[in-house]
Formats: C-alpha cells, sequence, structure tokens
C-alpha cells in the first residue's frame, strides 16, 4: 500500500516528554515529505502552538487544529475549514464550570481566556511557561467571563476542564453531556475537551482527504488518546503509541514504541516508508 497522507497528533506522540520532536523523528517526517507524502499536524493544541512545531520541522502541509475546528494551510492565515463553538453553549459551560469551582479556559487561533491567576494556569501547563512567547501565544485573564465573550464576542474553538480528582471530572463529564451542541473529548487523564458538535479530528480529517484527493486506505494516523480514537476511523492504518491510554487499544491496527523512544519515527518506517 502507498500511503500518501499521515496524521499525527502531538502532545504524547510525536512530542516526546519533554515536548520536543527528537532527531530521529524529524530525520524520518523529512524522508516522508521527500517522498511526496503528506505530514499533517492533527492535534488538540492552539493552533499558533501547533505552527510553531510545523515551522520547526519545515512542514508544507494543512494542519488540524482545536480537535479539528480548524484546518488551515501550514501558513496558518488561509483557513481551509473552521466550526467554531456556539456562544451560548460555551456560556453554559462557563456557568456549570464556575459552580463546580474547576479551572477552565478556553481559546481561539492566538489566545488562551482564563479567569485563573497566571501561577494556576501555568501550574497545568509549566511545559508552556517559557515557550509562550516563542510560540506567539496570548494570554488574557479576565475577572468576568460573561463580559469577555458579551463585549468581544471572541470565536472560540476549543473549551477545557481541568480537575486532578477524577472522579468529580467523571461526574461533571456526564452533567455535560446533556448539553446540546456540543462534542465532548479528552485528551489526558485530567481534562475534559468540548468543541461544537460534529467536531473532532475525525470529521476534519475526512474532510481534508476529501479537498485532497486522497482514500481513506491511503492514510496512517498515530494517536496515543481518546481525542484521537475519531481520527483513527478515517485511517487505513492506525497506529497506537505504547504510552497510549487503553481506550485506543481496540481502534487501532498496530502499537508502536513510546513518544520517548521515537515512536512515530519508528512506524513510519516499519509501516510507510519500507513498503
Amino acid at each position: 500500500m502507498k500511503y500518501k497522507l499521515i496524521a499525527i497528533d502531538m502532545d504524547g506522540t510525536l512530542l516526546n516528554s519533554q515536548n520536543k520532536i527528537s532527531d530521529r523523528n524529524r530525520k524520518v517526517l523529512f524522508k516522508a515529505i521527500e517522498e511526496g507524502i503528506y505530514i499533517v499536524l492533527s492535534t488538540g493544541r492552539i493552533l499558533k502552538s501547533a505552527l510553531y512545531y510545523g515551522k520547526t520541522i519545515g512542514l508544507d502541509s494543512p494542519i488540524i487544529a482545536c480537535n479539528g475546528a480548524l484546518i488551515t494551510c501550514e501558513n496558518g492565515k488561509d483557513i481551509l475549514y473552521e466550526n467554531p463553538m456556539d456562544m451560548a453553549s460555551i456560556k453554559e459551560l462557563v456557568e456549570l464550570t464556575e459552580e463546580s469551582n474547576f479551572y477552565y479556559h478556553f481559546y481561539n487561533t492566538n489566545t488562551f481566556y482564563s479567569k485563573e491567576t497566571v501561577g494556576r494556569m501555568l501550574k497545568h501547563y509549566e511545559s508552556y511557561k517559557d515557550s509562550l512567547k516563542k510560540q506567539q501565544i496570548n494570554l488574557e485573564l479576565f475577572q468576568n467571563p460573561m463580559e469577555i465573550l458579551n463585549k468581544k464576542s471572541p470565536i472560540i474553538y476549543k473549551f477545557v476542564i481541568i480537575e486532578d480528582d477524577r472522579d468529580k471530572l467523571l461526574k461533571f463529564r456526564k452533567k455535560l453531556e446533556d448539553i446540546e451542541g456540543i462534542n465532548i473529548s479528552s485528551s489526558w487523564y485530567n481534562n475534559i475537551e468540548v468543541m461544537n458538535e460534529g467536531v473532532s479530528k475525525g470529521s476534519a480529517l475526512k474532510h481534508l482527504i476529501e479537498k485532497l484527493n486522497i482514500d481513506k486506505s491511503e492514510v496512517v494516523a498515530i494517536g496515543d488518546n481518546e481525542n484521537d480514537i475519531s481520527m483513527f476511523s478515517m485511517a487505513g492504518l492506525a497506529v497506537g503509541m505504547k504510552n497510549g491510554t487503553e481506550s485506543i487499544e481496540e481502534h487501532v491496527h498496530v502499537i508502536t514504541n513510546t513518544n520517548d523512544d521515537d515512536g512515530v519515527a519508528k512506524a513510519i518506517e516499519e509501516y510507510v516508508l519500507n513498503k
């Protein structure tokens, strides 16, 4: 099988535990690009972060960001697809999250909006602390979320809730299922990620390959967590990371090495470049 596109998750997959792309992963991606294969970052991250990492490895392929709510060209300026959240849903999420006293933030293409102090926010994003500026990500703190939503009416692609108490988080997730017009997922044990209804990495990947006239049998998808499952269903070869969650195991064809052991490079070498 000649694969034409590889969709790759970032956190826990392409990025190692230090939030870096290893030299081996980088070299193998270059080889795939030289063979004319699209390398598509498919991430839950804010667009600016995805663009930053894409530039560090010289990608010239479209980027899927915000769990599929946004697809842009490699320059980030040309939007190929977008499906932002409904403002009424965002306000309902804010009210429910405030009642439960959970940490939350939401974002557009380049700005995190958060009610929390910088210190508490960066506790959850310690790896971002020294790179927010480098990635050109803005942080806008507010006292009253409704003031931001009503006055600025920002286009929001994703709403994130973080709570280290797993039982509390799961109960809260059940409560969110009563909200109409949203899609709920997770990319880590302590978070809930909310997007507009119909938004997922899989739906974005479907849109992209149809635009590029690529059949799903010609697609490889590599990921590690729940928010990658929809992407696996759109691939002829679904590759799970060894460090991934149990929830992905029944949705992948093969398991590769961990993200700290160049699992992405190993999978591409074994199943794409050597075929």
